[in-house]
C-alpha cells in the first residue's frame, strides 16, 4: 500500500523565502518543516494499492493536461488550522491553500499562557508559479514523514 497525496512542489526560491520565517519565532516549541518537505497539498488520498495508483496516475495525467499554468499567492503566515487550537504554523494562500511551515509541540505550546504566546499573523506576498502537479508518497518515519515524488505532471500537456 502507498500513502498518497496530490501536491504542488515549491521552487527553491519560494522555499528559501518561507524558510527565512523560521528564525522569526525561535521561542516557539515547534518542529520546523525541512525545506525539501515544503509543498502545497491539494488532496490527501490515503492508502492505495499498486493497481489503484496506476489508475490514479492515468486520471491525474488527463485532468492536469487540461489545466493551464497558474500562480498561487501566499498572503500571510498564521497559526493553523483556523478556528481551533493551534497545531501548526501555515503560510496561507488567498484561495485557502497552505504550506505547513511548522508543527507545534502541542503539550509544550499549551503550557505557554495564551497571553504570552507570540502573535503570528504576518502579511507576506509570495507568488508560487504552478507548472506541474505531483503525485506524492508519504512514508511515516520516526523523525517525521518523508515525502517522495512518484510522478510529476506538467500543466497543459493533454
Amino acid at each position: 500500500m502507498h500513502r498518497i497525496f496530490l501536491a504542488i512542489n515549491l521552487q527553491k526560491d519560494v522555499k528559501e523565502q518561507l524558510m527565512a520565517y523560521q528564525e522569526k519565532w525561535p521561542e516557539l516549541p515547534a518542529k520546523w518543516t525541512k525545506p525539501e518537505n515544503l509543498h502545497i497539498t491539494l488532496n490527501f488520498i490515503g492508502n492505495v494499492s499498486d493497481k489503484e495508483l496506476e489508475n490514479m496516475k492515468e486520471k491525474v495525467r488527463k485532468d492536469v493536461g487540461k489545466q493551464k499554468p497558474f500562480v498561487i499567492k501566499l498572503s500571510r503566515i498564521a497559526y493553523g488550522p483556523p478556528d481551533s487550537q493551534p497545531r501548526m504554523i501555515w503560510a496561507i494562500g488567498e484561495e485557502g491553500q497552505h504550506v505547513t511551515l511548522a508543527r507545534l509541540r502541542e503539550w509544550e505550546f499549551r503550557k505557554i499562557d495564551p497571553e504570552e504566546r507570540p502573535e503570528i499573523n504576518e502579511k507576506i506576498n509570495i507568488e508560487v508559479p504552478v507548472n506541474s502537479i505531483e503525485i506524492m508518497e508519504s512514508k511515516l518515519k520516526r523523525g517525521g514523514a518523508e515525502y517522495s515524488t512518484l510522478q510529476s505532471f506538467t500543466l497543459g500537456e493533454a
